[in-house]
């Protein structure tokens, strides 16, 4: 396997390991050494070529390759925990904006309505989870309220393509409970106005969840 292939595999191997972690937390020290360790250890640069053989035939300088792929490597871990830093992003974040219309476009590119329902699903999930890191924040009021109104529409789209796909799919009743679990918990912690907007949100999705027995 070559350098290069290899690079790209530690890079995609990195970026799986990113999407797993839970909105608001960070890479694990673990990790972060594991990304510095590669990022130094490479290999050295090959002894120079005998002078009467660079005389005779001027090869590319393997020295400026050794560099080349540093650089490159570098470049990809930046663009990693560049990535990783805008899926972090939440309301009021400069990033944000690139976080949504980075959702935006996998919706747009999704290949039929169960794939763009489960993920305007998904975009509900990351809504309900930036809510509950704006409690707290200060000046958090306008950003609360577009975020639950951001969060109803995803999944009332979500639910209504999910439906039209697969009426009687599990994955409506498992999103319904598991969003209820999520925001439920914060309703003391939300002003009047967001009570009446979450709690309108928990009666719609509680129509979701299929009667038991």
């Amino acid at each position: 396997m070559g350098r290069s292939r290899r690079s790209r595999e530690q890079m995609l191997d990195h970026l799986t390991e990113l999407r797993r972690l839970p909105l608001g937390g960070g890479p694990e020290a673990g990790f972060r050494a594991r990304l510095r360790r590669e990022l130094l250890t490479a290999p050295p640069p090959p002894e120079p070529a005998p002078r009467a053989a660079r005389r005779g035939h001027r090869r590319p300088s393997r020295r400026i390759s050794w560099f080349s792929q540093v650089a490159t490597l570098g470049l990809a871990a930046g663009m990693m925990l560049s990535a990783f830093a805008t899926y972090q992003a939440v309301p009021g974040d400069t990033l944000y904006p690139l976080k949504r219309a980075a959702e935006s476009t996998l919706v747009r590119l999704s290949t039929d309505d169960v794939a763009r329902g489960e993920r305007e699903l998904h975009s509900a999930r990351n809504r309900a989870a930036e809510v509950a890191e704006l409690l707290g924040s200060s000046g958090e009021g306008p950003l609360v309220s577009r975020t639950l109104e951001d969060m109803e529409q995803s999944t009332r789209s979500g639910i209504s393509r999910l439906k039209r796909a697969e009426p009687r799919s599990s994955k409506i009743d498992s999103f319904a409970k598991d969003q209820r679990d999520m925001v439920e918990p914060m309703l003391d912690q939300l002003n009047e106005v967001h009570q009446d907007q979450a709690t309108g949100y928990l009666d719609y999705i509680e129509g979701l969840v299929a009667p038991s027995g």
